[in-house]
C-alpha cells in the first residue's frame, strides 16, 4: 500500500470573510425593514379620520390601547403603573420633546384612550399625537 495522500495538507494563514460580510448585509437589511413593522403588528384598529400624515422618527414612542383596553408598550402588555414608570424613565433619558403616538382601537371607550393620555400628560410629555386611519372615500 502507497502512503501517499490524494490532498495535500496545507495551512490556510487567511480567513476568507467575504461570506460572512455578505450574510451580515443580508441579515441587517433584513432587520431594518421588518423593525419598523413590529410596532404596527399590534391588533389596534384606528377610527378613520381625514388629518395630515404622521412620520415617526426613531426618537418617538408609540402607545397601542387594544379593543380590551389592555395597553402595549414596546411590544408588551403593560399595566398603566408600569407605563408611568416606563414613560418617567424616557423622560428622564431622553426630555419632553419624545414625541408620543397614542393608537386606540376605534371600539374603545373615549374615557380608556383619556385616561392612557392623562398618563402621558403626567409624566411630563407635551407631543402626544393620536392616530387615525385615512378615511375611506366613497
Amino acid at each position: 500500500m502507497s502512503s501517499r495522500r490524494r490532498f495535500p495538507i496545507t495551512a490556510y494563514d487567511q480567513i476568507n470573510l467575504t461570506n460572512l460580510i455578505d450574510t451580515l448585509f443580508f441579515l441587517l437589511i433584513i432587520f431594518m425593514i421588518t423593525a419598523p413593522l413590529l410596532e404596527y403588528s399590534v391588533d389596534v384598529t384606528p377610527p378613520e379620520m381625514n388629518a395630515d400624515p404622521i412620520k415617526p422618527d426613531t426618537d418617538s414612542k408609540i402607545i397601542n390601547v387594544k379593543a380590551d383596553g389592555s395597553i402595549v408598550f414596546d411590544r408588551r402588555v403593560v399595566s398603566e403603573t408600569e407605563l408611568q414608570a416606563a414613560l418617567s424613565r424616557i423622560e428622564q433619558e431622553s426630555g419632553r420633546d419624545t414625541a408620543i403616538y397614542l393608537r386606540g382601537d376605534k371600539d374603545l371607550r373615549y374615557g380608556a384612550v383619556m385616561n392612557v393620555m392623562r398618563l402621558v400628560r403626567g409624566a411630563g410629555f407635551r407631543n402626544v399625537n393620536l392616530v387615525m386611519q385615512e378615511e375611506t372615500k366613497p
